[in-house]
């Protein structure tokens, strides 16, 4: 069957244009089977919410806006209030932001940087909730084998406590730089293990609370402004770095991924949606802030019973959930559940969509 000149054309023109083409996936976005001509915005929608309401595959919103990642790397552009339209009069759907105008009026706006004259940047939509990640965003996760010995460490507390909790006062050894006030608080790091090989990639610390440096010295003091955990001697420290809002278009990595999930944070063997969990992909496999990745269920290994030879088949993994990436590291990378069909676990694979 011949693609139609039409078709070419406007492929040719997003693509130099910048543009994200429908098909780039190498399928047609698939509008959800009730999806509205319209739909007010209000304040906690998320973009992957809203875009769930017009699509089957919510993560395919930046294709259906036709726009280029650099437009919506930071897609401070849509306000409770505005209304999007489902613009379905040319060859592929579209959705267009605007207000609400005359009983048949498709209003647009061009989605070019501008000046609001009320609402500032945090009233924005955002990708996700930012409530779900933003403890994940600047703590200490992942550090390397020489870290936990390297770094600072407490080595008494307030009057000899056994624990310290907001307001007490801890000594510590090893700041270096006197000029860094403030400081995240971790228990020793454990190693994450390759699936495969069993062998350490890398080390997951756990957050426990957050201090400032009021007496530098050997030891210096430190006062604990937040103890999420029991604080005691022995307990390392980090430079605390500044926390930056998470906002990225999602989308497929550019690269065949495979990777398993590792780690569940907070130690538990299973979670579902809004749940944090780590992979043991990072950026030495392409993935970045905002790539999205399916949940396969490992299958298992059965035996043919019936077989003279009583071979063992592996059952196919089954599809069972959506991971959206927020933070990467080398060889590991931390992603929020944003869809869940039954619980994920320990093992289960992820894989490009």
């Amino acid at each position: 069957m011949r693609t139609p000149k039409k078709f070419i054309t406007q492929l040719i023109t997003y693509a130099l244009a910048g543009f994200i083409p429908l098909a780039a996936h190498g399928q047609l976005v698939e509008l959800a089977k009730d999806a509205p001509d319209s739909y007010i915005v209000v304040k906690g929608d998320t973009l992957w919410d809203i875009s769930g309401k017009f699509l089957t595959k919510p993560w395919r919103w930046p294709e259906i806006w036709q726009l280029n990642r650099e437009q919506i790397k930071d897609p401070h552009w849509i306000y409770p209030g505005d209304v999007i339209y489902l613009d379905r009069s040319g060859s592929s759907p579209r959705l267009r932001l605007g207000k609400p105008f005359g009983e048949g009026d498709l209003p647009t706006v061009k989605l070019t940087p501008k000046v609001r004259s009320e609402g500032i940047a945090r009233d924005a939509i955002t990708t996700v909730k930012a409530s779900a990640i933003a403890h994940y965003l600047n703590r200490p996760l992942i550090v390397d084998d020489k870290g936990p010995a390297e770094n600072p460490r407490i080595i008494g507390t307030q009057e000899g406590r056994v624990y310290l909790s907001t307001g007490d006062l801890a000594y510590v050894r090893g700041i270096a730089d006197d000029q860094v006030t403030d400081w995240h608080v971790y228990r020793a790091a454990k190693p994450l293990l390759d699936p495969d090989t069993r062998k350490p990639i890398a080390y997951e610390a756990l957050f426990v609370g957050s201090a400032h440096l009021t007496r530098p010295g050997d030891p210096a003091t430190l006062r604990i402004d937040v103890a999420s955990e029991e604080i005691g001697i022995g307990d390392r420290l980090m430079p605390a770095e500044r926390s930056e809002a998470f906002n990225y278009v999602p989308h497929p990595p550019e690269q065949d991924v495979r990777a398993r999930i590792i780690s569940v944070y907070h130690g538990v063997s299973q979670v579902g949606r809004n749940s944090v969990v780590a992979i043991n992909a990072g950026r030495e496999q392409g993935v970045d802030p905002g790539t999205v990745l399916s949940v396969l269920e490992l299958g298992r290994t059965v035996i043919d019973r019936e077989d003279k030879d009583k071979a063992r088949i592996k059952l196919p993994d089954e599809p069972i959930g959506q991971l959206l990436i927020f933070r990467i590291f080398d060889k590991i990378s931390y992603g929020l559940v944003v869809r869940a069909s039954k619980a994920i676990t320990l093992g289960d694979v992820v894989v490009k969509p």
